[in-house]
């Protein structure tokens, strides 16, 4: 297998909406800079025939002038380009960089709303290569379908997902609301294909409930646009009610906007260092937290194995802090951040650009965070929210408030 597709495939996928890391990790904006990228275009005067070599110093072009002219099998002009792009990405040897074409990219903006075309599965690669599902849109198609987080995804359109481009798994996923595809599942040894309806999903990516009386959950899908805020107004609304305690779930979480998750944290810190992004072009930034947070109210946060990225800046940034218990299993451990450039035709490359710290140092890149009360990875999910209760309830002994 090449590096460009043991890359694509390693990355998570949000599936029927964009085909590899976009909603992955944590990320930062950019403006667009098309001139960052060597451009691929057609032939300018002075390149020579016949067989002799091109302008000195543009062996794209040149490459792709003969390339277009005289193979045996024609190709046009864009697949080139798109050839080109992945193929420096390539050399970066860095299984987070990526090259999306203008539709994928269009999708991603898409995601980042909150919203997107699809059957409502977001997918991760487990330690084994395998492609399954980190979280389920409640009320998708592939929720109804009983598609349930751990389930590996086999094959899509009847085309196996091992050993290929995650944009190429991902890709039969798109289409117009209504349509249909067969995807396969498996879940230990059994092995189904069911059929999921396309249609628009509303991500709700801030879900609040009450998992045992007096106790608030928040529950942080993705850090898309806008999260850091409803956390914010979530939390508010449970000292409304006058909770004795806090579970932010981050369980199954794949990152998303970095400001998003510094948004996050300033809900629960009295400001403060939350992250510390170090890139190569511009050194080291600290990001602190805005204004005055919740210091009060006792906090667990639940992880596991597909907490990644921007989720692990928050709950590293708690963790460091002391202002919150970890509970779950070690998270996935992705501490790079990536920045999406978009290019003159609208695609665009994603590149690493650097890498986040938390508060006291620590680089999670391949490591992940180790929880403070160990649950079991591959528990039922209920057994983690009565350990965070037990934590409350012991953190809230003795305050008056006490967790039942």
């Amino acid at each position: 297998m090449s590096r460009s597709r043991g890359r694509a495939l390693r990355t998570s996928a949000v599936v029927g909406a964009v085909g590899t890391a976009f909603a992955a990790g944590a990320m930062v904006s950019t403006t667009n800079h098309p001139e960052a990228v060597v451009p691929v275009t057609s032939a300018a005067a002075g390149t020579t025939g016949g067989l002799g070599p091109g302008p000195a110093g543009r062996p794209l072009d040149d490459a792709a002038d003969r390339i277009a002219a005289s193979a045996l099998h024609p190709v046009d002009r864009a697949a080139l380009n798109r050839a080109a792009v992945a193929g420096m990405l390539d050399a970066l040897d860095d299984r987070w960089s990526a090259y999306y074409s203008a539709g994928d990219y269009a999708q991603f903006q898409d995601v980042l709303d909150g919203g997107y075309t699809g059957v409502g599965l977001w997918l991760r690669s487990d330690a084994a290569g395998r492609l399954v599902v980190a979280s389920v849109a409640p009320a998708s198609t592939a929720a109804a379908a009983d598609v349930r987080v751990g389930d590996e995804v086999t094959d899509v359109a009847g085309r196996a997902t091992r050993g290929r481009v995650a944009a190429d798994v991902v890709a039969p996923l798109r289409g117009g609301a209504g349509s249909t595809v067969d995807v396969g599942i498996a879940r230990g040894e059994a092995r189904r294909v069911v059929t999921l309806t396309r249609a628009r999903v509303t991500a709700d990516d801030v879900v609040t409930d009450m998992p045992s009386p007096g106790v608030g959950r928040i529950r942080v899908a993705t850090f898309a646009r806008g999260v850091g805020a409803r956390v914010q107004d979530a939390l508010a609304g449970l000292r409304d009610r006058h909770v004795a305690g806090v579970v932010l779930d981050l369980r199954g979480d794949p990152g998303g906007l970095l400001t998003e998750a510094v948004q996050t944290t300033s809900a629960f810190v009295d400001g403060g260092l939350v992250v510390t992004y170090v890139r190569r072009d511009t050194g080291s930034r600290q990001l602190p937290a805005a204004g005055a947070g919740d210091v009060s109210t006792p906090l667990v946060v639940l992880v596991d194995g597909a907490t990644a990225s921007a989720a692990e800046v928050v709950a590293g940034a708690l963790q460091d802090r002391g202002r919150a218990v970890l509970v779950g299993s070690r998270t996935y451990g992705k501490g790079s951040v990536q920045e999406p450039v978009p290019l003159g035709d609208g695609s665009a490359v994603e590149l690493t650009v650097g890498r986040y710290l938390t508060p006291s140092g620590r680089s999670l890149d391949g490591i992940g965070l180790e929880p403070d009360v160990e649950v079991a990875a591959g528990s039922a999910p209920d057994v983690a929210v009565r350990r965070g209760l037990d934590v409350l309830s012991g953190l809230t002994a003795g305050s008056g408030l006490m967790v039942p």
